[in-house]
């Protein structure tokens, strides 16, 4: 699944072909992926609406419209977005095109469909049960302990939970628990606050890398341009099984946690 750096890899790659643009028309062939209208009143609702802006909230891009909407699409395991011209055929996993005023076509390809749209008024609203935002300056030590105050709960899965911090996904928890020296099965309730100051950087570190190297391109995962991302090249831990530590020279191990690949160095990460 696309996690934080993914995402704002393709909202960056967006920016560009998309902002200024006007939605004329809508195709989709999959109703379950438009959630809160049906094609009919989403039409209605976006017809003539211009794109202001695009941003991201953990997993989520939002399109800014002039009317006051916001376009939110959740690119779930195998979603993929791209600008292209109407010539271009359409692959058998498009199952949304937003026609734009300029003949382009921002096309929603996703083989999994388990992609989402939304259009929604109050994004506040929507996305009132996310945690905070873990590159925002005001995600501090101090938030990160208070998010986790009181948390029994294992520190791999801790950090999945969008709840308590938002963007995170299997990649970036393992590598940010490897950075930090943490196991993954450490309860989120025993860390010290030489932990919390290292989870912290950890967390802003590999987030950081892995948008400057525009998301790491494992599974089904490419950026807008069909390109693939280069974080895939600098992971720690992350599918590394049985290979050497680069810190330490242990072989890399890999255990399932409540159903999840999680990946660490048992020496680094005692």
């Amino acid at each position: 699944m696309p996690e934080l750096p993914e995402v704002e890899t393709t909202v960056r790659a967006l920016r560009e072909p998309v902002v200024g643009r006007t939605i004329i028309d809508v195709w989709n062939d999959w109703p379950r992926l438009i959630v809160t209208h049906d094609l009919d009143e989403l039409k209605y609702q976006i017809h003539n609406q211009t794109v202001q802006a695009i941003s991201r909230r953990a997993k989520y891009l939002v399109f800014h419209l002039t009317n006051g909407e916001h376009l939110i699409i959740h690119l779930k395991m195998s979603g993929h977005l791209s600008v292209v011209a109407p010539e271009i055929p359409r692959h058998k996993h498009v199952h949304t095109i937003f026609h734009l005023d300029n003949g382009k076509e921002l096309r929603f390809k996703d083989m999994r469909k388990f992609g989402r749209v939304y259009l929604v008024k109050n994004t506040d609203e929507f996305f009132q049960k996310l945690g905070p935002e873990p590159l925002e300056d005001s995600f501090t030590v101090d938030l990160l302990k208070e998010r986790l105050k009181g948390r029994r709960r294992i520190m791999k899965t801790t950090l999945l939970d969008q709840h308590i911090i938002a963007g995170i996904g299997n990649i970036y928890a393992d590598e940010a628990l490897f950075y930090a020296g943490i196991h993954p099965e450490r309860g989120a309730d025993e860390l010290t606050e030489e932990d919390f100051v290292k989870l912290h950087a950890a967390i802003k570190k590999v987030l950081n890398l892995g948008i400057a190297r525009e998301g790491a391109s494992i599974d089904l995962y490419a950026k807008p341009d069909g390109t693939r991302g280069e974080m895939q090249n600098a992971v720690a831990v992350f599918r590394r099984t049985g290979q050497l530590c680069r810190q330490c020279e242990q072989y890399i191990q890999r255990k399932k946690l409540n159903g999840r690949s999680t990946h660490f160095c048992p020496t680094c990460q005692r």
